[in-house]
């Protein structure tokens, strides 16, 4: 069953909530400017910290360390500290760095695989992609300009080896560093084969990237135009575009906001604007079917 939390201590809108990889602890961010920390254990819940420092509404992203954005155009990182020596002690977030590379709102925040190292992307409403990565004991970042024109709403990761490396006989070495994004041009961007793919008659809202490693390549994308897209990469003789991406429809009533993968990359969630959630698992033939909807 799930567990609700009625009392979050938000004074307005939330519009975000990321469990951290062993799911004991959440963060949650609202309109309200603040991100607050719960601790989960079993069916009960405790806030432990609020964190402020944006000037608009916040989103995070929760992990070994905290990144939160923010529609003032800011990006805060935050780091988990202990109290005291002891290593039962608990611990507070503290900000140890801030980027202040954007000059609207940054929508949508995405850790790269532990494999790619500590690497985060921004996707922001002025139209660009900034990545920022901690190495040798400083942030450093490449701004993607123009990356789409009207706005980036969403950005992925891809895992970081390569379709088909987990059964190859060979495979290659070293952690790949691809992105998907998607943005209010209705196009989807890839950014390492230089492909763009179309078909969204609207905004993409959201974009994710499969994080299996079999012989292909899975991209979702969900849009304003009431539509699911599920693209799937098959490899071509040309060395130019070595990718060929084809895509499956899946049409809805009401409009899309979130595509997620599970761990294993091979079910598909999908929520939208009626508060509904469907889960989607591609049969042997290679359609796409429902296998649940979820109307809690």
């Amino acid at each position: 069953m799930a567990q609700v939390i009625t009392n979050s201590g938000h004074e307005d809108m939330i519009h975000d909530a990321v469990l951290d990889y062993y799911g004991r602890r959440l963060a949650t961010c609202s309109s309200d400017k603040t991100i607050k920390i719960f601790d989960i254990e079993g069916d009960t819940h405790k806030l432990t910290e609020t964190l402020r420092g944006h000037d608009g509404a916040a989103h995070p992203k929760f992990g070994p360390i905290l990144a939160s954005s923010s529609y003032d155009g800011r990006v805060l990182i935050w780091r988990s500290t202990p109290t005291n020596s002891s290593s039962n002690s608990p611990s507070t977030f503290q900000k140890v760095f801030e980027s202040t590379l954007h000059t609207a709102s940054v929508n949508l925040l995405a850790w790269a695989p532990h494999e790619c190292g500590c690497l985060l992307a921004c996707a922001s409403s002025d139209g660009c992609i900034s990545v920022l990565e901690f190495q040798d004991g400083s942030w450093n970042h490449v701004v993607l300009k123009g990356a789409h024109g009207l706005g980036v709403n969403s950005v992925s990761w891809a895992p970081s080896a390569r379709p088909g490396s987990l059964v190859s006989a060979s495979p290659e070495k070293g952690a790949l560093r691809r992105i998907v994004s998607g943005g209010s041009d209705c196009l989807v961007k890839i950014w390492d084969w230089n492909n763009t793919l179309t078909g969204h008659s609207d905004w993409v809202r959201d974009v994710s990237w499969s994080p299996t490693i079999l012989a292909k390549s899975y991209i979702a994308s969900a849009a304003q135009d009431k539509s699911v897209r599920i693209w799937t990469s098959s490899p071509t003789s040309d060395p130019s575009h070595p990718v060929e991406w084809t895509s499956t429809v899946l049409d809805f009533d009401a409009v899309l906001w979130r595509v997620s993968w599970s761990l294993s990359g091979n079910v598909l969630a999908v929520s939208g604007a009626d508060n509904k959630v469907s889960l989607w698992k591609e049969n042997l033939a290679g359609e796409w079917d429902c296998v649940k909807w979820i109307e809690e």
